[in-house]
């Protein structure tokens, strides 16, 4: 990294401006399975967000790391904020009428 003056910011150096960032930790969501009662964290690329016209139609899914069973639960505003927040893949479902 240079150590010169970052253009457009007075007198602060690269070095300075980068000083006080702090390693990030790796986003982890809990969950749990209601087939087997398992309970774990899920990185989110494990993940999937699938965001209809309503709230019936929205919701995330994954499959249980203990059993192998495909689990779908209901996301609601701020799980579907969450999840979006933590990189989550997401997919927008249209409705065909």
């Amino acid at each position: 990294m240079s150590e010169s003056p970052v253009s457009g910011a007075g007198d602060m150096t690269v070095a300075a401006a980068f000083a006080g960032m702090r390693r990030v930790a790796p986003v982890v969501f809990r969950a749990g399975c209601p087939d087997c009662r398992g309970r774990f964290e899920l990185s989110p690329g494990a993940l999937r967000l699938a965001i209809g016209a309503t709230s019936r139609t929205t919701f995330y899914s994954f499959t249980c790391p203990d059993c192998g069973a495909a689990v779908r639960k209901p996301a609601g505003e701020r799980i579907v904020e969450l999840l979006t927040g933590g990189g989550v893949r997401t997919l927008r479902l249209h409705s065909t009428v």
